[in-house]
């Protein structure tokens, strides 16, 4: 009977102590004062803010150059015959590093010229964006074929339900500026760009791997020995080949100095 009176008297106090702290929680029209518009933008603004957080690793590979380069190291594994060596980890960490070397002044130029001055009031959140965007459409368009450009221009009106008014094609003849193209006509024909470039880049990096590989099994056919895979012979020579003429100083410099 004790111990059940403890027990009871325990809980009385837990229930007393909760009553309390509920009663000192702020409500939610202190957080949210009214009803009125500048309360429905606030909010919708929140939702924005996060919502563009949670994609940020989307954004980072849209805009950026690191699909050239996470493509170009993926090639580099597939040709030494390696799965798993080296780990994603470290491949997606180089790739990542080396996009903030090769992007360190657009977002210097962004940082500056809009988060800054938004941070500041200096200015609102439209000027920010615009300022924002700026520097990485600029970017976007210098790495952007003409060609691939050329194809979102003309499948925009289409996806749009024929609205010909709102969308100018760019025509050779007369070169827009980077503020008159979409993003979302500029981002995709980046992405392709980007893609057919590492592509390239991939190409020429399993090119030499590919050799190898073809004289090892020429050699071990020659040699009778068939059931000996070609390729547990020739991932050594391989993977000393790369090693010697030092090869990660050679593709990474390789790829940054694509985007000078």
């Amino acid at each position: 009977m004790r111990e059940m009176r403890k027990l009871l008297l325990i809980l009385l106090l837990v229930i007393l102590g909760a009553s309390d702290a509920a009663a000192q929680l702020p409500k939610l029209e202190t957080l949210i004062p009214g009803s009125d518009a500048t309360t429905a933008g606030r909010i919708i603004q929140l939702i924005l803010v996060i919502t563009v957080l949670s994609v940020a690793p989307g954004l980072l590979v849209m805009v950026t150059c690191f699909t050239r380069f996470i493509v170009a190291l993926s090639f580099l594994r597939a040709g030494l015959g390696l799965q798993t060596t080296p780990a994603n980890l470290i491949l997606i960490s180089l790739a990542l590093f080396m996009t903030f070397y090769v992007m360190a002044p657009t977002f210097d130029q962004a940082w500056q010229n809009g988060v800054q001055p938004l941070m500041e009031n200096k200015i609102d959140e439209q000027e920010a964006y615009k300022r924002i965007v700026a520097p990485f459409r600029t970017f976007m368009k210098t790495n952007t074929r003409e060609r691939d450009l050329k194809l979102f221009e003309d499948l925009a009106p289409k996806r749009a339900g024929g609205t010909q008014q709102q969308i100018q094609p760019i025509t050779p003849a007369q070169p827009a500026d980077e503020a008159e193209i979409e993003l979302r006509v500029l981002i995709p024909a980046f992405m392709i760009s980007e893609l057919r470039r590492g592509f390239e880049i991939g190409f020429l990096i399993v090119l030499p791997f590919l050799v190898i590989d073809l004289i090892v099994a020429t050699l071990t056919m020659s040699m009778g020995m068939m059931m000996l895979p070609p390729t547990v012979i020739s991932l050594p020579f391989k993977i000393l080949f790369f090693v010697l003429i030092d090869g990660w100083n050679l593709l990474v410099g390789s790829l940054i100095r694509s985007f000078a």
